[in-house]
């Protein structure tokens, strides 16, 4: 609760960010709907995650480790309409006989890099079935043209019960780039992926860290219930590592459990140097301090994060210096899932992810349409440009 009125008192500050409430009576003011937000999409299934949008167009994500649907398991959101991208056959959307290393099987995590592209993890998981040869890769295509410019198919660093979730991909180490991969584990084994996207090469990282794995005291409110974490009878969506995020420069990658409040980071240098031991990485672990329940993780233009807030059906955005605004509330944010963030506009995936037979008894309580919403921000102020300094890697003592 003191995390919630701090956030709100930050609201003001800056341009693009939901006003402050004004306190007139015994009410709380911030309660119901809050901020600008546009709806920019309505769709009728499947249920989106992932978001990127590169020149104007909108690419999404339909993974099917949760139900095998019948419908793209990438795609454009186009005049009103979903299609398939790159193509019906490769998106899934029509039978292939294309073996899983040859298609897309269940995309999840989306993403753009400085040049661009459009880059997915496909994390090869269809409900009821163990993740075949192949399924889960890293694909990145020209959105100009569809063609696939690079492809790493996930072997060494994979397991069994793997969850392939989110991903960036950064330009400024190895020589193609290096792509890293939040494995957020279907079985309890959450770790980071670190791949070389020149060679292929691939590791796991960090898989005995406290910052990697879920909080075991996690307590949450969905949809006006209080859930504490239970992974033997889940009532909600939870577990390790999830979102993702890079900084401007990308020296700095920031990443969370699910089922965690707190948000951590590392220097890119060391993480994408395969020289480096998980005791190494360890040690330079920032723990950057509370964050909210956050599934998505985006940047802007400018450096600042945005997280999603299942937990306030909100979205809040952490500045330069370390302080919060809440961008926007609103009660059809149930599940906000995947962000985008660019140099106008913040854009949010509205999954219902929480409502999944799975959490209900076998009873699915999705409604459709699945929203996509859409809010304006603008440049930080002149004295907020700078960030604050980080904390020293003892920081991340801070229970968690």
């Amino acid at each position: 609760m003191r995390f919630a009125a701090t956030l709100l008192a930050l609201g003001l500050a800056g341009s693009a960010s939901a006003q402050t409430p004004t306190i007139s009576d015994n009410h709380d003011p911030a309660f119901g709907a809050t901020g600008e937000v546009r709806i920019v999409a309505s769709i009728p299934g499947p249920d989106p995650s992932g978001i990127v949008v590169i020149g104007g167009r909108m690419f999404l994500s339909f993974p099917k480790h949760d139900g095998d649907h019948a419908g793209p398991t990438l795609g454009e959101w186009k005049d009103g309409r979903l299609v398939p991208f790159p193509s019906a056959a490769m998106a899934g959307a029509v039978a292939s006989d294309r073996p899983p290393g040859e298609r897309l099987v269940s995309v999840h995590g989306i993403t753009t890099d400085t040049q661009g592209r459009l880059w997915v993890i496909d994390d090869g998981k269809v409900k009821g079935q163990p993740i075949a040869p192949g399924g889960a890769k890293i694909v990145g295509f020209d959105p100009a043209t569809g063609q696939i410019v690079a492809k790493i198919l996930l072997a060494d660093a994979l397991l069994p019960g793997s969850h392939m979730n989110d991903l960036r991909v950064d330009l400024t180490h190895g020589r193609a780039g290096t792509a890293y991969v939040s494995d957020s584990s279907f079985d309890g084994h959450p770790a980071l992926v670190v791949v070389d996207l020149a060679t292929g090469a691939q590791r796991r990282v960090l898989a005995d860290d406290k910052s990697i794995k879920a909080d075991p005291g996690f307590m949450t409110m969905l949809d006006g219930r209080v859930l504490k974490a239970d992974p033997q009878h889940p009532t909600f969506p939870g577990g390790g590592v999830d979102g993702l995020a890079l900084n401007k420069d990308a020296s700095r990658l920031y990443y969370a459990p699910l089922s965690s409040h707190r948000l951590y980071s590392l220097p890119t240098a060391l993480l994408a140097d395969p020289s480096k031991d998980d005791a190494q990485l360890a040690s330079a672990v920032v723990d950057e301090g509370e964050k909210g329940a956050a599934d998505g993780l985006a940047s802007d233009a400018w450096g600042r994060l945005y997280t999603t807030a299942s937990d306030h059906d909100a979205v809040f955005r952490r500045n330069l210096d370390g302080g919060f605004d809440l961008i926007a509330r609103d009660p059809r944010f149930v599940w906000p899932d995947g962000i985008f963030a660019d140099d106008r506009f913040v854009y949010v995936v509205l999954g219902q992810w929480t409502r999944l037979p799975r959490f209900h008894g076998g009873q699915d309580l999705r409604k459709p349409p699945f929203l996509i919403a859409r809010m304006p921000i603008s440049p930080p102020r002149p004295d907020a440009t700078r960030p604050s300094p980080a904390p020293s890697p003892p920081s991340r003592g801070h229970a968690i």
